[in-house]
């Protein structure tokens, strides 16, 4: 075993953090979008097949996501982990983290594909029209054999990620979007002498990308020279119970925190659809919106993990709180702009997600408008939330950021939505107002959180 030895602490300029950090979450950025940009193929070509194949899949679709979130803290956690051993120069800890979180999205897999079986009850005692929800299991039950993969290619980003080979992350998610633009043509349409499978079709593009987005970044991991000396899948079978532990202790407060933050805007939605139709509608686009902004800043958060994982390990705190000043204040410069662009120009932006003859759109427009301006008031309170969560990730604190997030999402965000769409009768904009409270709230406490425990937390 590789004796771990501390890196000695480096002076570093603002300057040279603001490249540093740049250099490895721009990529992490781009890949972010991309992956975004998948979701986005998937929703404009089933809206293209039909009504009710639409709802069924954005429905299975959001459904799946929700467990993935839930899965995904494992691999959220092999990032700081890996930075941190990296840091140290202890190889065998970093195979050690890597290889027990690939176990563990194994296990989360396998344990949660009954549930994707079994939906359409789920979905029924949820209150969904049948024929929806039998098109959203029939989505699912394909689906659900993408979450091992797909957990897969999470702690893989991950662990590329932490040793700084997030270039590779980057291009193949890129690689992807057309490659799954084709497959839905292909297996959605019936197209190229393939099957007419609607919902269904889409849901094996999403399975065929997960897949082959796994092998190469398994082929990248193992055969890349530089990272061979890991030996991440040299006898991957033997168990590690140490590390195993390790990593369920860090992962499994993350992955509760993202289903937290996820459910609070999934349970938004279906407020939403109790004010009108139409106000739904305005505010799917709205969110569709805000959160493709979002990507910059969680690929920023990835980025501040890595660095605040390597500084924690190299025991070197005024690069920690530098590095931490440096990445909020380019998150920060982020929503600003983004900010300008929401109260500037909110219809062009709504108008690209709607038929110009569609009956409803000046509606849709008026209350989007109103929703994209509730959102430039929680850009900064959403993108310091996340750089919290990245900053106290990268000192593995988890546990009590989890119910800070817990409490400030659905303690005080959730019922500040409620009491302001519906008792004082601010309708959408209200509910969008709960949301700026609960963001605000969450802002509020992690970041303080991270700074008085900085010293103490690593």
């Amino acid at each position: 075993m590789n004796s771990a030895v501390v890196s000695p602490p480096v002076s570093q300029s603002a300057a040279d953090h603001v490249r540093a950090t740049l250099a490895l979450g721009l990529p992490l950025i781009g890949s972010h979008v991309a992956q975004f940009g998948l979701h986005v193929t998937d929703t404009i070509m089933l809206g293209w097949y039909g009504v009710v194949p639409l709802a069924a899949g954005v429905l299975g679709a959001s459904s799946f996501f929700v467990m993935f979130i839930l899965g995904s803290g494992f691999a959220k956690a092999v990032m700081p982990m890996v930075a941190n051993a990296q840091a140290q120069g202890d190889e065998v800890q970093v195979r050690r983290v890597a290889r027990m979180g690939l176990w563990l999205s194994i296990l989360f897999g396998v344990l949660i594909f009954p549930v994707f079986w079994s939906s359409e009850a789920i979905l029924l005692a949820l209150g969904q029209a049948e024929d929806v929800a039998a098109l959203g299991q029939e989505y699912l039950r394909i689906a659900g054999f993408g979450m091992i993969p797909a957990l897969l290619v999470m702690v893989l980003k991950s662990y590329l990620s932490a040793l700084e080979r997030t270039q590779v992350v980057l291009w193949i998610t890129v690689a992807a979007v057309p490659l799954n633009a084709a497959i839905n043509w292909a297996l959605i349409f019936g197209n190229w002498g393939a099957p007419e499978l609607g919902v269904a079709g889409a849901a094996i593009a999403t399975v065929v990308i997960q897949i082959v987005s796994l092998g190469l970044l398994c082929l990248y991991a193992a055969l890349l020279p530089s990272l061979r000396r890991y030996q991440l899948f040299i006898r991957f079978w033997r168990p590690d119970w140490g590390a195993f532990a390790s990593v369920f202790r860090l992962g499994w407060p993350m992955g509760l925190t993202g289903l937290a933050e996820s459910g609070l805007f999934q349970a938004s939605a279906l407020m939403m659809g109790w004010i009108g139709t139409v106000e739904l509608a305005a505010h799917g686009i709205a969110l569709e919106i805000t959160a493709l902004a979002f990507m910059v800043h969680v690929g920023l958060s990835n980025a501040v993990t890595v660095r605040t994982g390597r500084f924690a390990g190299a025991r070197d705190y005024d690069a920690m709180r530098l590095g931490a000043k440096v990445a909020i204040g380019l998150s920060l410069a982020v929503a600003g702009l983004t900010m300008v662009i929401f109260l500037s120009f909110p219809e062009p932006l709504i108008s690209l997600f709607l038929d110009p003859a569609e009956p409803a759109r000046g509606t849709i427009l008026a209350v989007g408008a109103a929703l994209l301006a509730c959102a430039a008031l929680f850009q900064l309170a959403d993108s310091m939330q996340v750089m919290a969560l990245g900053l106290l990730a990268g000192v593995q604190d988890t546990r009590g950021p989890m119910i800070y997030a817990a409490i400030s999402y659905w303690l005080i965000g959730m019922p500040a939505s409620y009491i302001l769409a519906f008792p004082l009768g601010f309708g959408a904009v209200g509910l969008w107002l709960g949301l700026v409270v609960g963001l605000a709230c969450a802002a509020v406490s992690l970041m303080a959180r991270f700074w008085a425990r900085l010293p103490a937390a690593v």
